[in-house]
């Protein structure tokens, strides 16, 4: 599977009283990955979000990933992300059937890339990189590790953390091949402001 591009990760907070026009507006900017990220409980409107994300991520020809609940990605048919405390890998891998995009952060460990790459996920994610305001206490990853994860791990690599236009580069430069964005994406002023970021990840990974 070719995974390479934008990964957009929702934040409710971010995103209320816009969320839909916002993530619309980067899907139009081209997303490989879109991840439903939503730490509520109302499990409810979580699954009517996730619905409708499903019907727009269909039309956009866009993988779907819920974040840490793999039940609800199979009620919905598609996709994972799983952090090191959020269940096992292979457990979601036979629930989901080998076809769906299964991931795992993987921290700035090339040893836990290595397991998620043998418990069947479809990519490995690193981070954080820069200072994030999602999650600010992670401790940092250097750059070099992707380097020795591109050599050893034939796998798609996710890079995550406080990541903007301005810092991508280098992170491409090592091997990322997904830019996971939070704020760098949604944290913008308007839709066209969205979709204009969107386009211009991606051609920092030259994906059209």
């Amino acid at each position: 599977m070719k995974l390479r591009g934008l990964y957009a990760i929702t934040d409710s907070q971010l995103l209320a009283g816009k969320f839909l026009s916002y993530v619309e507006a980067a899907l139009e900017g081209g997303v490989t990955l879109l991840q439903y990220r939503d730490k509520s409980g109302d499990e409810s409107r979580r699954l009517r979000e996730a619905e409708t994300l499903r019907g727009l991520c269909e039309q956009y020809k866009t993988h779907l990933i819920i974040n840490d609940d793999a039940e609800l990605a199979a009620r919905l048919n598609v996709g994972v992300h799983l952090g090191q405390t959020d269940g096992s890998l292979p457990d979601a891998r036979a629930l989901l059937g080998h076809r769906a995009v299964v991931g795992a952060t993987c921290h700035g460990s090339l040893a836990m890339a290595e397991r998620a790459k043998a418990d069947g996920a479809s990519y490995v994610a690193f981070g954080r990189f820069f200072s994030s305001t999602t999650k600010p206490d992670a401790p940092g990853v250097p750059f070099d590790l992707l380097d020795q994860v591109r050599a050893k791990l034939h796998l798609p690599i996710a890079v995550i953390g406080g990541i903007t236009l301005e810092n991508a580069a280098p992170l491409v430069a090592h091997g990322a091949d997904l830019l996971a964005v939070v704020h760098g994406l949604f944290g913008a002023d308007s839709t066209a402001e969205v979709t204009r970021r969107a386009r211009a990840f991606n051609a920092l990974l030259k994906v059209n």
